[in-house]
């Protein structure tokens, strides 16, 4: 249990010793905990336990002691014993449901969350803790609706300003999250944790408001040159500026730190290609494809052949793609060229027109490629 949420434990009355041994024993138990003296708490806690099987104050110990040392299903044993005989113990509600939060079953810790706010349905932190759960849960309107409330208690609180953000962008409506992290760095300022600044930068990437997000993560970059997602991120936005010597130096400096990445391997060929290095392109995708199978590496070789006129290995190589993504526009639209190129109009436009039947959404360079290749029929 976090420190702050640790039960005080009563002593025992002087007419009734083993009482006041075993709630001293509980409150040395409880003292180690917050010195991190481990064994020498479970020791107190056990002795109780033997003396008082179903001591709460012991049960809810051991269960702080197990899912400080990550044991969880050993903590949940410990927390739904004490629930058994004290069933709207807080303390052990509030253990519960950190120990399914941090196994990732949210919709347990939810449920256990619950019934914890029936007690206690001011508690920011724990509303907090049930609003992430509920948004990992897929679980909207109840999410925005406990961060809204903790908003009304604390309105800059940070984790329910950083949820509603969260929120917002993994449903894509990336101007209202910019609107709860914006609070943020207005408030901290240039103390902001730098993960609102990747966060605000990766929204303006998302918006194609590339400028504007190179911005905030130049400025998570001064912070900490090694980071991981402002780096990403300046890649990606100078990607999307259709600069390729920009991203590459990016894409780069995160392969240094992390060599067998193949997704930045896979950049790297990209932007190589973009940059018409033909030869170190198909060197990155094979260097890829030589950690694990990755389609953008295959279809970035394919484009490759199909530069170079090696028109058949293209084909072949496209087709085993679209094989095992029988949806992937892009392949269909280098596909559909490659035949192009042959002069083969007819079963250029058949690839294209066996996607639209096959494929809901199509897209629009589909739809006008067809239309292109029927008028020059």
């Amino acid at each position: 249990m976090d420190e702050q949420n640790q039960p005080d434990v009563p002593a025992g009355t002087p007419a009734d010793p083993e009482k006041e041994r075993l709630a001293l024993l509980s409150q040395q138990g409880y003292q180690y905990i917050r010195e991190n003296m481990i064994e020498e708490a479970r020791a107190c806690f056990l002795e109780v336990l033997e003396a008082e099987p179903d001591n709460n104050y012991a049960l809810v110990g051991m269960g702080d002691l197990e899912r400080k040392g990550r044991n969880f299903d050993a903590a949940v044993r410990f927390y739904q014993e004490c629930l058994e005989h004290f069933p709207e113990n807080n303390y052990a509600l509030f253990g519960l449901a950190e120990s399914y939060r941090s196994m990732k079953q949210f919709n347990r810790a939810v449920e256990v969350w619950e019934k914890y706010l029936k007690h206690d349905s001011e508690n920011v932190t724990v509303l907090t803790r049930v609003a992430d759960a509920y948004r990992k849960a897929r679980i909207l309107p109840r999410s925005r609706e406990l961060y809204q409330q903790v908003l009304e208690l604390e309105p800059d609180n940070n984790y329910a300003l950083i949820g509603m953000g969260h929120l917002h962008y993994d449903f894509h409506e990336y101007k209202t999250a910019l609107v709860y992290w914006e609070r943020m760095y207005e408030k901290a300022g240039e103390n902001v944790d730098i993960r609102v600044l990747t966060s605000l930068g990766n929204c303006h990437r998302k918006m194609k408001t590339f400028n504007q997000g190179i911005e905030y993560f130049e400025k998570a970059l001064e912070r900490e040159p090694g980071n991981f997602f402002a780096l990403y991120g300046l890649a990606d936005c100078y990607r999307g500026m259709q600069k390729p010597d920009q991203s590459l130096l990016y894409w780069q400096r995160i392969l240094e730190s992390d060599p067998g990445n193949k997704v930045i391997l896979t950049r790297i060929g990209d932007a190589l290609r973009a940059l018409d290095d033909l030869v170190a392109a198909e060197d990155y995708y094979r260097r890829a494809l030589n950690v694990q199978y990755d389609s953008y590496a295959i279809l970035g070789l394919a484009i490759i052949h199909r530069k170079k006129k090696q028109h058949d290995e293209a084909i072949r190589a496209l087709e085993n793609l679209l094989e095992s993504d029988p949806e992937n526009g892009r392949a269909v639209l280098e596909l559909s060229g490659c035949y192009e190129d042959q002069r083969r109009i007819p079963e250029a436009l058949a690839v294209l027109q066996s996607f639209t039947q096959r494929t809901r959404n199509p897209g629009r360079m589909v739809q006008r490629r067809i239309a292109d290749l029927k008028a020059g029929l």
